[in-house]
Parts: C-alpha cells; structure tokens; sequence
C-alpha cells in the first residue's frame, strides 16, 4: 500500500455509485475500485452477521486483490452493522456513512423525516443521535426498503418510481421541513422526492461528509495521491455485467444532474 493505491468502495448495490460521484469530484487524482453487491441486495433485510459477513468479504476481495489504501463503507446499513468490527480486523482506514441528521437539525425548524433501511433505523448508534435531538424536533423515522429496490431495478419507469416514492410519504399527515436521505440509494430518488414536496422541503445526505472525513484522514496519514492526472474509476458488481453498465448510467446521470445545476 502506498500513496498512489487506490480507494476502495464498496455498497450493497448500485446506490453507493453517488458516494463514488462526491469522492471523485473532491479527490479527482485518486483512483477508485467500487465494488456493489446487487447479487446480495438489499442488505437492510438481512441479519446483521449476515452483513458483517458479506462487508468482510468484499473488504478481504478490495485489500488482496485491489490493494486499496483505504475502504470507504458507502452504505448506510453496512456502515450500521460492521464498521467497528471492520476498523478492528484490518489495519488500513475504514470509513463510514452517517445520516445527516445534524446538519437537518441546524438547517430546519420543523418536522424532519429519516427514510433509511430498517436496520439502520434500529441501530444503537443512529438512535443514540436522534434522541441527543428529539427535544428540539419532531423526527419521524421511515423505513424505505422498496425504495432500494426501485434504483436497482426499476430507473428506467419514471410512474413507478413516482407511486413508489408516494407510498411512503402519504402517509405523513404533518407539514415537513426536512428529509434526511438515510441511504445512498436514495440519492437517485432526491429529484422525484423534491418535487413530491413541490421544491419546498429541504433534502439532507451524507455523502460529501463522507467524501471530506476520507480526505482529511488521508491528509493526515499522508496517504493522499501525488498523481497530476486524472484517478481511474474502476466498477465491478457481484450480480452481472448488466449492473456494471446501470452503475455506469448512474454515475453519468449525476454528472448531467449537476451539469443541468441540481444541487
């Protein structure tokens, strides 16, 4: 492992590809392996040994075969269940997502829904921070499991996503200010969410966080990459090449979206 190693990436499926997007666009010169694991998707119905599991697997594949210089867990759900066992097995730095609850917290005043998976949701760490705050605002936790689903299978059929994102949030009867997009799937969902809302609530993720805390670690191990060129982007998935090409679609559809001036 040196400093010119690449960085690896790994999600439960496609949705990781937006974490992928936030650190290539902070870090350009550093090359990148993602690894999605839509063969074993979604992982928030799962056990949590079962996803242990899984995160070892694909992390032991990453330092062996990839020699990577860091692992960067970009899903909400592995993150939950294995980042402490993982920074305690292997000796590269391992990070992880967290749900923006607090920069929703600082940038609204009312009523903030978190849709995640379920065992993000039931996590000690996640409602360890969302009790630090509930005092303040009212926050409802929204389990979103079909919406996985949706961005692996379903991009293509612009109804379907509509009534899928619909399912969930008709349910609220109270005036939202805030939602926290709790998974990196969701990512691809932002646009169809905001106009659900009609462009009035504010939508949080966790991504650029997590993009900024594997710099300034590197930074500080002195592991940031001297190259003057632009990284190579490398995408393997364990389902088939099919989900290599709709991981590639993703990562171009959010290079348009921030062409078009999407925030």
């Amino acid at each position: 492992m040196n400093k010119n190693s690449k960085i690896g990436v790994f999600d439960s499926g496609l949705g990781g590809i937006s974490v992928l997007y936030e650190i290539h666009k902070l870090m350009p010169n550093e090359s990148i392996v993602y690894f999605g694991d839509s063969g074993n998707a979604p992982y928030g119905i799962k056990t949590k040994e079962e996803v242990v599991e899984l995160s070892k697997r694909i992390c032991d594949h990453l330092i062996e075969k990839e020699d990577v210089k860091a692992i960067v867990i970009a899903c909400n759900t592995a993150t939950s269940a294995a980042v402490d066992i993982l920074r305690g097995q292997y000796n590269i730095p391992i990070i992880g997502m967290e749900p923006a609850i607090k920069p929703a917290i600082t940038g609204t005043e009312g009523v903030i829904v978190v849709m995640a998976t379920e065992m993000t949701l039931k996590e000690e760490k996640f409602n360890n921070l969302l009790y630090s705050f509930e005092e303040a605002h009212r926050i409802i936790k929204m389990p979103s499991p079909e919406l996985v689903d949706v961005v692996e299978n379903h991009m293509d059929d612009i109804e379907y996503i509509k009534k899928s994102i619909s399912n969930y949030l008709d349910s609220i009867s109270e005036h939202v200010e805030g939602i926290v997009l709790g998974c990196t799937h969701f990512i691809f969902l932002k646009d169809f969410i905001d106009e659900y809302y009609d462009h009035k609530v504010e939508i949080f993720d966790g991504n650029f966080g997590t993009a900024s805390q594997l710099r300034n670690v590197l930074h500080t191990l002195e592991l940031l990459s001297d190259e003057t060129f632009e990284g190579e982007i490398s995408i393997f998935n364990s389902r088939d090449s099919a989900f290599v090409e709709k991981s590639k679609n993703l990562y171009q559809y959010l290079r348009k979206r921030e062409q078009d001036g999407h925030k």
